[in-house]
């Protein structure tokens, strides 16, 4: 019984807000995939060596026996470890490929800048700025240009895309999609400050009619200052 209560208690974080083992994104269902075929075949791997270790100590050796060492040497020592990092690279160098923001006219441009602790979130084809929430398009890229206004942050949607960090000075470009409509939170990866448990944020990703419409009702711009995004921190 303990080995199937273990089991479903490592299953049970394969879902949730934050699990990127319940993809809803094309860049977060490669990066999934890949994570599965990856535990699978090193699951194997680990199985076949337990296997060799229980072999070994419960073998009797004969008197007989003469020591073959070097062909465990080549085969588990260079050639499996060699395999294994080629398949690696076939598949998840192509994967990478996939997730990088190349030229795009139909994608969306949308400006993320770090605080501590807060996300200034700034589209600048339609003039409008936010704090701690996106709107995107559903099927849609999404082309968001990272920075940080302080120190280094980390822009996370588990759900739907690759993390990637903000640094002060430089702008990062990350591309995101999401492939249902729904609410994702987000999060800050890296330890940036005190705040840094609550900067968090949400992702809504909405049809593409949807989308228009939220963009229409929407002002002209809006500005939210920052000693109101501190207040709100020291609130929390």
């Amino acid at each position: 019984m303990i080995w199937p209560c273990g089991l479903l208690l490592a299953l049970s974080g394969c879902t949730g807000p934050f699990s990127s083992l319940d993809p809803k994104g094309p860049a977060a269902a490669e990066v999934a995939l890949l994570w599965w075929w990856m535990f699978g075949f090193f699951t194997l791997v680990l199985l076949a060596v337990v296997l060799l270790w229980h072999y070994a100590i419960k073998r009797r050796p004969q008197q007989n026996d003469t020591p073959h060492s070097s062909g465990w040497i080549i085969w588990g020592g260079l050639a499996l470890p060699s395999v294994s990092i080629v398949l690696l690279l076939v598949v998840g160098v192509p994967v990478g490929q996939r997730m990088m923001p190349l030229p795009d006219e139909d994608a969306l441009q949308i400006e993320v800048t770090g605080h501590q602790w807060y996300w200034q979130v700034v589209y600048p084809e339609h003039g409008l700025e936010l704090t701690d929430e996106l709107h995107i398009p559903v099927n849609t890229p999404v082309h968001l240009h990272l920075t940080s206004a302080d120190v280094i942050h980390s822009f996370w949607v588990p759900r739907l895309g690759v993390k990637l960090d903000m640094l002060p000075g430089r702008t990062n470009v990350l591309r995101l999609e999401a492939s249902a409509a729904g609410v994702y939170r987000g999060q800050c990866a890296e330890y940036c400050g005190l705040g840094h448990a609550h900067m968090q944020f949400t992702v809504t990703a909405l049809e593409q009619a949807d989308f228009a419409d939220w963009i229409q009702q929407q002002p002209s711009s809006l500005q939210p200052t920052q000693r109101q995004a501190q207040e709100r921190t020291s609130d929390e």
